[in-house]
């Protein structure tokens, strides 16, 4: 069947009948594997050490004999979510808390876009830390100069600061490089299509991507027409247009992470209480309220993430900022902008892990490494069912979730 997966490669044992040591059946729960093929209802996940070997339905696999099975009858599992759009800590020890709280909350691995300086990033991105999620980097970032925001990333006024910047990078073997293309209302310069074309070819030329943060519809054409390989947010003054629309569909490649915007509306924060202090609680659901002049903006993202995903452009998640549970409320905003729950999904697991190249991850596969988050109701009905996590496993191993983390977002 499509849905069952051996990798006898690797694990030829199991065809004797005798599980290697280590090995785990989670079954009886519904498994959503992240490709966006309906789930398997009544699955079975077969887990030797860190590594998937197995996935189907219950009654159609042979579990080994000596397996250790844990029940999941009305559970759903999913892929651990992927985040590719951060800003994290600059401290290790910051850096792994903010690493340790994503695993709480379902995220296998996040991406830091460009605000990350010195050599930490990088020891940290080689670690593989227990219980936490993976690290990517793009290390500094590069933009005009921007006096009074952070002076991390690069500041270019030239073709040639801007082609040396990103042969630093590909040194340190970044993860993608970041340009930000955005006069911040009018405060700054921006990069313009004479110095952000050299930087994305030099990068081409290093076997880097480029990834951009834009505000306006016109900077996204320029970048498109400049080869740009993805959008660290959507288009936000305005809606796409018809050669807007046209010049995405003409670069099948790219892959936009909106990175939406608060909605605006009034919501209960009320699924946080078990991992929050309760003064912190009480401080997100005080500013959780309705705010009109926040629905506008969010409407136009909105209906540009609609435009494009009905185009078939690849949608990837990303969250901005540094709050660990952000990601599922993306999820939901982008549910909200007319992604089905499952197309969600997709790009918050499969399509951000092949962005980040993380061919381990991102689906639920014999070969792939076990990370996967137990839920205690269907995200396919109601995408905000992915914040009712009964467990996590990174790697195959189970997270420790017996206790809230610090109150630090």
């Amino acid at each position: 069947m499509r849905h069952v997966a051996v990798f006898l490669a690797v694990f030829p044992i199991l065809l004797a009948g005798q599980a290697p040591a280590g090995t785990t059946v989670f079954e009886g729960a519904r498994i959503i594997v992240g490709d966006g093929q309906p789930p398997i209802e009544n699955g079975a996940l077969v887990v030797t050490g860190a590594r998937i070997v197995q996935v189907g339905r219950a009654g159609e696999l042979k579990a080994p004999q000596g397996a250790a099975r844990v029940p999941l009858t009305g559970k759903t599992v999913m892929p651990a979510i992927v985040d590719t759009h951060t800003h994290l800590s600059q401290t290790r020890d910051a850096l792994t808390e903010d690493l340790r709280r994503r695993a709480y909350y379902g995220v296998s691995a996040a991406m830091s876009l460009g605000q990350d300086g010195g050599d930490l990033p990088f020891e940290m991105r080689a670690q593989m830390l227990p219980g936490a999620a993976r690290f990517f980097t793009a290390g500094r970032g590069i933009t005009m100069p921007e006096p009074g925001r952070s002076d991390v990333p690069y500041w270019i006024t030239s073709v040639d600061e801007g082609r040396k910047a990103v042969q630093e990078l590909a040194a340190k073997k970044v993860d993608i490089v970041k340009i930000w293309v955005d006069d911040r209302d009018g405060k700054y310069k921006k990069l313009t299509p004479d110095l952000y074309g050299p930087i994305i070819e030099e990068a081409h030329k290093r076997g880097l991507r480029v990834t951009a943060h834009i505000f306006t519809l016109d900077d996204a054409k320029g970048l498109l027409r400049a080869g740009v390989d993805a959008f660290a947010h959507g288009v936000r003054d305005r809606d796409i247009d018809d050669e807007g629309l046209a010049l995405f569909k003409s670069h099948p490649n790219v892959v936009v992470v909106p990175n939406l915007p608060d909605r605006g509306v009034k919501t209960d924060v009320g699924w946080l209480r078990d991992s929050l202090p309760e003064a912190e609680l009480k401080k997100l659901q005080a500013g959780a309220i309705d705010r009109p002049e926040l629905q506008a903006p969010f409407g136009i993202q909105a209906r540009n993430l609609a435009k494009l995903n009905g185009a078939g452009v690849r949608i990837a998640l990303g969250t901005d900022g540094n709050i660990p549970w952000s990601a599922h409320l993306e999820m939901a905003d982008m549910a909200a902008s007319g992604m089905t729950p499952m197309q969600v999904i997709v790009a918050s697991t499969r399509n951000a892990a092949e962005f980040l190249r993380m061919n381990d991850g991102g689906t639920l596969a014999a070969g792939k490494s076990a990370d996967f988050v137990v839920l205690d109701a269907n995200p396919l009905d109601d995408i905000a069912n992915t914040r009712r996590i009964a467990s996590v496993y990174l790697r195959g191993a189970a997270v420790d979730r017996s206790a809230p983390r610090s109150g630090r977002p």
